[in-house]
C-alpha cells in the first residue's frame, strides 16, 4: 500500500530520520514504536505531505505522495478542534476542507459519530468534551473523508481507559474496511494489542521491522514464574542454573516441550518439602521487554 524508501530528513545540522524505508500493507495496522525524540512524528508529517524530506521517496503503489493526499487522514498529537464549535460543526468544517459534496458530507458525518461514540452529544460545544472524547472527535474528523489510509501520531495521550478501547475497537472496524493504519506510540502494550506489523525506531534510525508475531517467535521465549512463601531458595533451582531472581519469586526458562515436565517438578518439590506455593504462572517477554533487549534502553518519555 505505502512504500517508505530511505527518507532521510535533518533539522539545523541534526540528523532526525536515518535512510528510513518501510513498506505498509492494505488493511493492516502497523506499529510505529520508540521513545519522544526518536522521529516517529516527522516520518508521520512526511508521509502526509506537511513537510518535506531531505532525500527518499514516499509512494502509494508506486504513485507519489503529493497526489494521493485526499486518500490520507491524519490525527496529529496536537488536538486541531475549535472548542467553541459542536462535534457536528467540526466534523463540517473538516469536510469543507475536502471538498465535501453537501448530502454526502451529512451522510459520513452521521457515520463517523456513531463510530467515535458521539452521536448523541453531537450539538454539543467542543469546550464541554472530556479529553477522551476530544482525542476521538479528533479522529473522527480525521475519517470525514473515507480515507484509504489513516496516520495516527499518539491517539490515546491523556484519555480515559474507556475512550481508549473505543479508539481500538475503531481501529479493528478500519481493518476490517481495508484501511491502512499507521499508529505511532512509545506505550508499548498498546501496539501489542491492535498491530499487526511493528518497527523499532529510536534517534532516527530503523531498528528492526518485522510482522509482531515473527518478532514475538524470534525475541521471545516462554518461562515459569514461581514464588514459594518462604523465602529461602529451594535446592531444585540449582537444575536450572538459567534461573533468574524476579521480585520476591525466580524466573525459570523453559520451552513448550519441557514445561509441563518442569511444572511437575516445582509441585512434587513442594510437596515434599510440605512448602507452599504462593504463586505458579507460565509468562513469555513482552514487546518492551524486546526493545529493551534490542535497544539496551527502556523507552523514554
Amino acid at each position: 500500500m505505502i512504500t517508505i524508501n530511505d527518507v532521510t530528513k535533518s533539522y539545523n545540522n541534526k540528523l532526525v530520520l536515518d535512510h528510513v524505508s518501510l513498506n505498509l500493507k492494505s488493511g493492516e495496522c502497523f506499529g510505529l514504536i520508540g521513545p519522544n525524540g526518536a522521529g516517529k512524528s516527522t516520518l508521520m508529517k512526511i508521509i502526509v505531505g506537511i513537510i518535506n524530506s531531505d532525500s527518499g521517496s514516499v509512494s502509494l503503489h508506486d504513485e507519489k505522495s503529493e497526489h494521493w493526499k485526499n486518500k490520507v487522514g491524519y490525527v496529529p498529537q496536537e488536538i486541531t478542534l475549535q472548542d467553541t464549535l459542536t462535534a457536528e460543526q467540526n466534523l463540517a468544517t473538516f469536510g469543507a476542507l475536502y471538498n465535501l459534496e453537501k448530502k454526502f458530507l451529512q451522510e459520513r458525518m452521521k457515520e463517523v459519530l456513531h463510530d467515535i461514540g458521539l452521536y448523541e452529544r453531537r450539538k454539543e460545544k467542543v469546550n464541554t468534551f472530556s479529553s477522551g472524547m476530544k482525542r476521538r472527535l479528533h479522529i473522527g474528523c480525521a475519517l470525514i473523508h473515507e480515507p484509504h489510509i489513516i496516520i495516527m501520531d499518539e491517539p490515546t495521550t491523556g484519555i480515559d481507559p474507556q475512550s481508549r478501547q473505543h479508539i481500538f475497537e475503531l481501529i479493528h472496524h478500519l481493518k476490517e474496511q481495508q484501511c491502512t493504519v499507521l499508529y505511532s506510540s512509545h506505550h508499548i502494550e498498546e501496539v501489542e494489542k491492535i498491530c499487526d506489523h511493528v518497527a523499532f525506531i529510536d534517534h532516527g534510525n530503523m531498528l528492526l521491522t518485522d510482522s509482531l508475531r515473527n518478532i514475538m517467535d524470534t525475541y521471545t521465549s516462554p518461562s515459569l514464574y514461581v514464588q514459594w512463601e518462604d523465602e529461602a531458595a529451594p535446592a531444585i533451582l540449582k537444575n536450572w542454573t538459567d534461573a533468574a531472581k524476579q521480585n520476591d519469586g525466580w524466573l525459570i526458562p523453559t520451552n513448550s516441550e519441557k514445561r509441563l515436565d518442569l511444572l511437575a517438578t516445582i509441585i512434587q518439590d513442594a510437596q515434599h518439602r510440605n512448602a507452599n506455593i504462593k504463586q505458579l504462572t507460565f509468562t513469555q517477554q513482552s514487546l518492551e521487554q524486546i526493545f529493551f533487549s534490542i535497544t539496551g534502553k527502556a523507552l523514554r518519555d
